[in-house]
């Protein structure tokens, strides 16, 4: 069967060739015109004058656009309505496109929108959460709060009790292929779009309300991205909006792409947060009692916040077993970039708050933090098999069934030499005064849904040709994470052939409509189910057929290995479907996908929002240098339950990247925003992401064997967003080497630099 298979990404050899063609690739005819914006200098005022008259004469310069030149401003935002495509009089973050630029080269139009002679009244900006709490700038009226039992009393009657308060930075998506779109206008004023978008659908609808047509004259195509990480989710719909109207206007083709430097400027980011927490506790360290604030800083728009922010709540338990728990959540709102989707959405910053809090009461007790981990953990699923009732309960009222980060800890306690590596540091930091080891093991237990239920499910379309080649197309977009090659497996071993013989082709919202993001690590399982169940239907056909053919019952028609079996008869799959489509059979079919169970109410904060947990767990190893605060990854030991893996090599390979992202956001990944709100990390030269260097020196990953406790394609497990939160064990590691200079419990904070290093050392050693 082709699923279970480690087959390479589809596009490898595309993408070492350079052959891989990306939106800013595809030959546009010869009259396409090019985009630009120009953006705010101040992060809040009022717009006083414009002039763009060197703009409009400045060379290949076709038009340039403005706020007057609207009578009806499109919106670009997925949620509330409440991010204009240019700014309407007041601007409300620094790098928020003001005019647009329509010329006759890329280049030109970035050298003419540098030239915009904008005069500002300027107004104090909200920079800061404390800034926002000052002032009560937020989303929504008030806090959201979800909340179990009654924690305040649980604390109190606790024998122990501890507070903290944890800051955790922002974090840049740096996808390598930038922003990009480009518009064709078609005949009878319908356009295509082609779009580096992870939600093609969005792009179509919010292209053809800006230019007040009916979905069914945009159409959206997406062969390819070169990553995502959720910045694709919402943030290319300015683009994709600005090149329709620029082919509106000027009847031709229409392409724009961010600079670098602009790009990081204007798109949003992963939202920085505050979390402050009180917790009681016994003398093992099992939680009696916890209450969490979280602040969430949400820059200038609404965008995603709200569920991000709702899912930080929903990660705030992790694998813990929190019988009285209080959530307080706070959506700030900024005069910053507005912040958005970002692997994990939200369910990071969640998760690596109880991970602290995990970590200082067993500082405070004098005890290994696996111990404590491991007294605060659901109840297994063996147990819960057994008797229903032992289920623990997350804060927002689910009941975890499936939970087996016990086991699989074991196995990584036992892979790793965690016990006799902890003897070792111990030793070894005793007799080195000035390099630092640390060692963590930190767990993830990740719930895979939309919470915004309806977004739960899938389309597909799939063509069997009569010389027996397939043709699909799904709802899912591919931005290197390898969607397509096991959906394409899926089709493979619904007809029992060689993947090779399934043509992956690009998503097209005229082939599948109203599809969901590609996010919240749904691609495959939503996907998969839809292409299977088209291709089952297909199947059928032709085994009712073949089975009227020879005299049998189509349970009696078996498909396997490129050939097809009725009793003693049998035939390539070719022959099958030839002889399928002689008879008049239809060998095409749509799919169709709902995820079952999934309920939720987001106010009220109960609910069953995921269909399933994924569960991992990470060892890693550092060392510091306390005179200067550098530090480094020594190594990484991970566990990862995918399930059944439809493709155990692309699954290890999303293990590893992800932890080396997660590890890059708490560790070297620092955005700085000045006084004035101009972000200062705008470009490589200033902002830090993990390069091949910074990887463990021995990177160890496995996966995990089992299967998913839920129906789900081929019993496997989501594996996009959940092992991020592996890399919160680098910090945690990073903390315990710290905390070797001293006796008090490490205030790192993060992201994890040199310099935050350096100055948790200094106060540890007082």
């Amino acid at each position: 069967m082709s699923v279970a298979k480690p087959l390479p990404h589809d596009a490898a050899r595309l993408h070492v060739t350079g052959q891989a063609r990306y939106v800013d690739d595809i030959p546009a005819p010869g009259n396409a015109v090019h985009l630009a914006f120009g953006l705010s200098t101040v992060a809040r005022g009022r717009i006083v004058s414009m002039d763009l008259d060197a703009v409009r004469a400045a060379p290949g310069v076709v038009a340039v656009m403005s706020a007057d030149d609207f009578d009806d401003m499109p919106d670009c935002s997925p949620s509330t309505h409440d991010e204009p495509l240019l700014a309407m009089g007041e601007v409300f973050y620094l790098g928020q496109p003001v005019f647009l630029v329509i010329a006759e080269s890329h280049l030109a139009a970035r050298k003419a929108a540098r030239l915009g002679v904008i005069a500002y009244e300027a107004a104090p900006a909200i920079l800061t959460i404390d800034d926002a709490m000052a002032a009560d700038s937020r989303f929504e009226d008030g806090p959201r709060i979800y909340e179990k039992g009654d924690a305040a009393t649980a604390i109190a009657g606790a024998t122990h009790q501890i507070d903290g308060q944890f800051e955790i930075g922002g974090q840049e998506h740096f996808y390598l292929e930038g922003q990009a779109a480009m518009a064709v206008p078609q005949e009878g004023g319908d356009l295509v779009v082609h779009s580096s978008t992870q939600h093609p659908s969005e792009i179509q609808h919010k292209v053809a309300h800006a230019l007040h047509v009916p979905m069914n004259a945009v159409r959206v195509e997406v062969r390819r991205m070169g990553g995502g990480f959720g910045g694709k989710e919402s943030q290319g719909n300015a683009l994709a909006i600005a090149c329709a109207i620029a082919a509106l206007n000027t009847g031709r083709p229409a392409r724009m792409r961010y600079d670098r430097d602009d790009d990081m400027m204007v798109t949003g980011k992963r939202h920085d947060f505050r979390i402050s927490y009180r917790v009681g506790f016994d003398d093992d360290g099992r939680v009696a009692g916890i209450e969490f604030l979280q602040y969430a800083r949400c820059g200038w728009a609404q965008d995603l916040s709200l569920p991000v922010a709702d899912r930080a709540m929903l990660h705030a338990d992790n694998a813990y077993d929190l019988p009285h728990a209080r959530i307080e959540s706070h959506r700030l709102k900024t005069h910053t970039q507005s912040a958005t989707a970002f692997r994990g959405f939200g369910g990071p910053q969640g998760m690596v708050g109880i991970e602290r809090v995990m970590d200082h009461i067993a500082h405070h007790l004098g005890r290994d933090p696996l111990q404590v981990r491991r007294a605060n953990f659901y109840a297994s699923a063996e147990t819960v098999a057994v008797d229903a009732a032992q289920a623990g309960t997350t804060p927002y009222h689910m009941p975890v069934e499936d939970f087996i980060l016990d086991d699989l800890c074991a196995k990584l306690e036992q892979s790793s030499n965690y016990a006799a590596r902890r003897t070792e540091i111990a030793e070894w930091n005793a007799a080195n005064p000035v390099l630092k080891r640390g060692l963590a093991l930190s767990p993830v237990k990740f719930g895979i849904s939309f919470t915004l239920t309806f977004l739960n499910q899938a389309g597909a379309l799939v063509h069997v040709y009569n010389d027996g080649s397939i043709h699909m197309n799904h709802g899912g977009t591919e931005m290197g994470q390898g969607l397509f090659q096991k959906v394409a497996q899926v089709a493979a071993a619904s007809f029992g052939v060689d993947v090779s013989a399934v043509k992956i082709t690009a998503t097209d919202t005229g082939k599948v409509p109203n599809t969901s993001a590609t996010a919240a690590s749904s691609g495959s399982d939503l996907n998969g189910m839809a292409v299977k169940a088209a291709c089952d239907t297909i199947r059928d056909r032709i085994a009712e057929h073949l089975a009227e053919r020879y005299q049998t019952l189509p349970a009696k028609v078996h498909f396997a290995s490129g050939k097809v079996f009725v009793g003693d008869a049998e035939m390539t799959f070719a022959e099958a479907a030839q002889s399928a489509y002689q008879a008049r059979v239809s060998l095409s079919a749509t799919g169709f996908y709902k995820t079952p169970k999934v309920e939720w109410d987001r106010i009220a904060g109960r609910g069953r929002p995921f269909f399933y947990f994924a569960y991992g767990a990470a060892v890693t190893e550092v060392v510091i240098d306390t005179l200067t605060g550098e530090n480094r990854i020594l190594r990484a030991d991970i566990l990862h339950d995918a399930g059944a893996s439809l493709n155990p090599a692309l699954d290890i390979g999303q293990v590893e990247g992800a932890y080396v992202q997660g590890a890059g956001w708490l560790t070297t990944e620092e955005l700085v925003w000045d006084d004035a709100g101009r972000l200062r990390t705008h470009a490589p030269s200033t902002y830090k992401i993990p390069a091949c260097s910074d990887r463990p020196d021995v990177f160890n990953v496995a996966l995990f064997d089992g299967e998913n406790r839920e129906d789900t394609i081929y019993k496997s497990k989501a594996v996009g967003e959940p092992p991020f939160m592996l890399g919160i064990s680098a910090f945690l590691a990073l903390s315990d080497a710290v905390a070797a200079c001293g006796d008090a419990y490490p205030d790192l904070q993060a992201p994890a630099t040199a310099e935050q290093v350096l100055n948790a050392v200094q106060k540890v050693q007082g």
